[in-house]
């Protein structure tokens, strides 16, 4: 027996409908009402972490405090809940087939024949397990689509665990698409009979249906639902499409799918406490200013691969009483004869981080546009290094300055690899070059920060020393510091040690709000708690926009 209760999720009809976000607004629902709730995705894919996928394809790559490499729905995960997303929250075939392989390599089968069954889904079994961890509630999101050839070890060792942990402990929620045809006048039903047919012909019987849809279900709509889906009439609940992802537990509360979840699975709580949801959905549903922010990436064509940061500068107006929109520019199409036109409706500029060479004489003339005409400007990670490039370029006289990323033979790599550097997280020292392994050359994960007092960084976090996560290979070149404090940049965040540097800005006198730093904040920032700096930012580029 097991005090932990566990929800599977899982989607049918087709990709998209949003079972992350749903996941997500369950897992905010059952902590509203005191439960101790975390959340886990199993993806289908092959590959064992979405480290080396291309954005384009799979969106962001979410950072959790221990360093993995994890799917964009546990960004969702975090700032729906106060979970703190790591290592046993994400697992995908690959890492599950790779764990399967090494122990058979081990002998740990005694030379018996490894198959899909039990090996594959006794390990997917024991994965879930490992998210418990004295928890009330484990949310499980299954990825794909039912139907899909790769989900069918991942459904079966769902169905399996109900036999193993006890029918009272588990609960089956299925996320399918309710369309309304226009020239018909009506929803259909249809897809989501087939989607559950399709669930239940692998053995899972859905206890409850969220269904996917532009407007609230009628009762007849959801009786027709329950009659030929094997549920009652209060277990077909209206996932209706909404202006605000964070009105999703609200719509959720109201369909009543939080009382029915402990009432299936027989738990006792509070009544649920939604209040704070519901004033910031007010505050984001009618700000009173607004700011337009100029986001400089090469992967503007596609929202996904920037998540994390559209909804930290989202959160960043959000105490300002502030809407913040994004104005997605193509650093490919950026040059200095356009960039001024370019960008000049923007009150703050972003540039985000990324790897690889293409668009980055693009994102270094945003950055000098930004300098050279005082408009508050922000750089994370590859943003931090174009603005450093910038800076040694036109105002410490280096010319070709460069990352050596970018450009091994540039006569001033103010950012480069460092081969060797001692790990404050791990005590160990590190060594690398380019030769070695993608995954194992990078500064992964929460590392700790000292902030220099009376600079923007410690007005903006109000603290000493802080941690942040990273996800990179090149780093500030310390044979050039000097040379830029002696032209005007401030290193205002070091490591503890003082050998890595974090955070770059100008002074006050020189620029309103400059500020490139080397980790990720929006993989930390949360509706209910913006990102210091993402306020900051947000606040100086709503000064701008008001002169």
């Amino acid at each position: 027996m097991t005090n932990t209760k566990y929800i599977f999720v899982t989607g049918g009809v087709l990709s998209s409908l949003g079972k992350g976000l749903a996941s997500a607004s369950i897992g905010a629902l059952l902590e509203s009402r005191g439960l101790r709730v975390t959340i886990q995705k199993l993806d289908p894919y092959i590959n064992v972490d979405p480290g080396t996928m291309n954005p384009f394809q799979h969106g962001e790559v979410f950072v959790t405090d221990d360093g993995s490499e994890t799917d964009l729905d546990l960004g969702h995960y975090e700032r729906f809940t106060s979970a703190t997303m790591g290592q046993n929250n994400n697992f995908t075939t690959g890492k599950i087939y790779h764990s399967v392989i090494m122990k058979e390599r081990r002998g740990d089968y005694l030379g018996g024949t490894v198959q899909v069954i039990p090996h594959i889904t006794d390990e997917i079994k024991n994965s879930i397990l490992l998210a418990a961890d004295s928890m009330d509630i484990v949310i499980v999101e299954i990825g794909g689509t039912i139907g899909d050839i790769e989900s069918l070890p991942f459904l079966e060792a769902i169905r399996q665990f109900k036999a193993d942990i006890g029918k009272e402990n588990v609960l089956y929620i299925h996320l399918t698409l309710v369309p309304y045809i226009a020239t018909a006048g009506e929803v259909k039903t249809k897809p989501t009979q087939h989607s559950v047919k399709e669930l239940r012909s692998i053995g899972i019987q859905p206890d409850i249906l969220l269904c996917r849809t532009n407007r609230f279900l009628s009762e007849d709509i959801k009786s027709k639902i329950a009659l030929f889906c094997n549920v009652s009439m209060d277990e077909v609940i209206t996932a209706k499409d909404v202006d605000c992802i964070y009105e999703v537990p609200l719509i959720f509360n109201k369909e009543g799918l939080d009382s029915k979840i402990v009432e299936l699975l027989n738990i006792w709580t509070r009544a649920p406490r939604l209040q704070a949801w519901k004033e910031l959905v007010r505050k984001m549903k009618t700000p009173e200013h607004s700011v337009t922010i100029a986001v400089v990436g090469k992967y503007t064509d596609l929202t996904e691969s920037y998540k994390s940061l559209n909804e930290a500068l989202s959160h960043g107006g959000i105490p300002l009483n502030c809407r913040v929109n994004l104005m997605y520019v193509d650093s490919e199409q950026i040059d200095a004869d356009n960039c001024k036109d370019m960008l000049s409706a923007a009150d703050g500029i972003l540039v985000p981080g990324g790897f690889g060479f293409r668009g980055i004489e693009g994102k270094i003339c945003a950055a000098s546009h930004a300098r050279e005409n005082r408009i508050p400007f922000f750089g994370i990670c590859l943003g931090m290094h174009v603005a450093v490039v910038e800076f040694a370029r036109n105002v410490a006289g280096l010319k070709d300055a460069h990352s050596s990323e970018i450009d091994s033979d540039t006569p001033y790599p103010v950012i480069y690899l460092m081969t060797e550097w001692f790990d404050e997280k791990t005590q160990t020292l590190q060594t690398r070059d380019i030769h070695s392994e993608k995954g194992g050359t990078m500064r992964l994960g929460a590392y700790p920060c000292s902030l220099e007092k009376g600079t923007l960084a410690s007005e903006a976090y109000t603290a000493e020393s802080i941690s942040e996560r990273h996800r990179h290979r090149y780093e500030f070149n310390n044979a050039y510091k000097s040379r830029l404090e002696e032209n005007g940049l401030v290193v205002s965040g070091l490591s503890p040690d003082g050998q890595l540097v974090e955070i770059v800005e100008f002074k006050r006198k020189d620029h309103p709000w400059f500020l490139g730093c080397q980790f990720h904040p929006e993989f930390k920032s949360r509706p209910m708690n913006p990102h210091p700096l993402f306020k900051s930012f947000i606040k100086a580029a709503l000064v701008n926009g008001e002169l």
